[in-house]
């Protein structure tokens, strides 16, 4: 799928701009759930990330049409373009309300467990990349293993018990596998920007719906939690699955996988910088064992002599 090595360069960059988004955003998530319950949060942020995108899509069409590039699309590639949306969407669906519903479940001080138990997708992809016939080089597996020890003493600081929340967030670590890999599988297929409207379409208006149904969201909670919404429905919905979907065209799945995960490395820092958390030195020495698996996993391939 790497058809060049530039191209790859800025695959595996687009990947880490949009960890860097998602670690962040774990902060604007953290405090809006004080404020909003699942699927309102989910609902309204994902609503704002497809709305974000909109004029993106109009902006470039505009463009191409102006150049003489504009796309011709038969019905065949609108209904591949829809379907494919949809089914990310209802994948995300999944993952992204598993991750909020777990934080009710969760003791106040050990939402760590979230961040790891959700990073074990990056174990998960490859193993259900075999199912797929997707062979992997055998550094990536050992880095798929330093990047679990990594995100293990970053976001860990206690012995782990299997709850409710911890068996949502190991559901939601599932679907976040499935989505990576069929995105993989239709990136070259789709426009990436209108992939990745449709899903946020998709998921908005499912959480909506069980907004109302199983939830009573009050506008004076929602203004309350305006900001940090705003924040992960622009950046951790419009612009960072976006950069997901883009940056997939030239990466392989696993490696991917590995710099999404990178995110639990920068909501630690994020919650050093913006709410005064401190590093302990596990911590640290986490944040250096996830980085070291994503420099093994981009070193050069030996080619095999003839």
């Amino acid at each position: 799928m790497v058809t060049n090595k530039k191209k790859a360069m800025g695959g595996n960059f687009a990947l880490l701009l949009a960890a860097v988004i998602w670690g962040t955003s774990f902060v604007a998530q953290d405090v809006g759930m004080e404020h909003v319950e699942a699927f309102t949060y989910n609902g309204i942020r994902m609503l704002m990330g497809a709305a974000v995108l909109i004029p993106v899509i109009l902006f470039m069409q505009l463009g191409m049409k102006k150049s003489g590039r504009a796309e011709v699309w038969d019905k065949k590639r609108i209904f591949t373009q829809a379907k494919s949306g949809i089914i990310c969407g209802l994948i995300l669906f999944c993952a992204s309300n598993l991750q909020q519903f777990a934080f009710n479940y969760i003791p106040e001080g050990a939402s760590g467990k979230i961040g790891f138990i959700t990073a074990l997708y990056m174990l998960l992809v490859p193993i259900f990349g075999l199912f797929l016939r997707q062979k992997q080089r055998l550094i990536v597996w050992f880095a798929v293993i330093m990047g679990c020890v990594g995100a293990y003493l970053l976001c860990v600081d206690s012995a782990m018990t299997i709850g409710p929340g911890e068996i949502l967030t190991l559901g939601c670590a599932v679907f976040f596998a499935i989505h990576i890999l069929y995105i993989d599988s239709v990136a070259d297929k789709t426009d990436g920007v209108i992939l990745s409207a449709t899903q946020f379409l998709v998921v908005g208006v499912l959480s909506v719906i069980c907004m109302f149904i199983f939830e009573t969201p009050r506008i004076a909670n929602i203004n309350t939690a305006i900001v940090p919404i705003l924040y992960s429905g622009v950046m951790s919905s419009g612009v960072a699955y976006t950069l997901q979907i883009v940056g997939q065209k030239h990466t392989n799945p696993a490696i991917a996988s590995l710099l999404m995960c990178l995110e639990s490395v920068f909501a630690v820092l994020a919650g050093w910088v913006i709410l005064g958390d401190n590093l302990e030195m596990r911590e640290y020495i986490g944040c250096a064992v996830m980085f070291a698996a994503i420099i093994l996993t981009n070193l050069p391939e030996k080619k095999k002599s003839k």
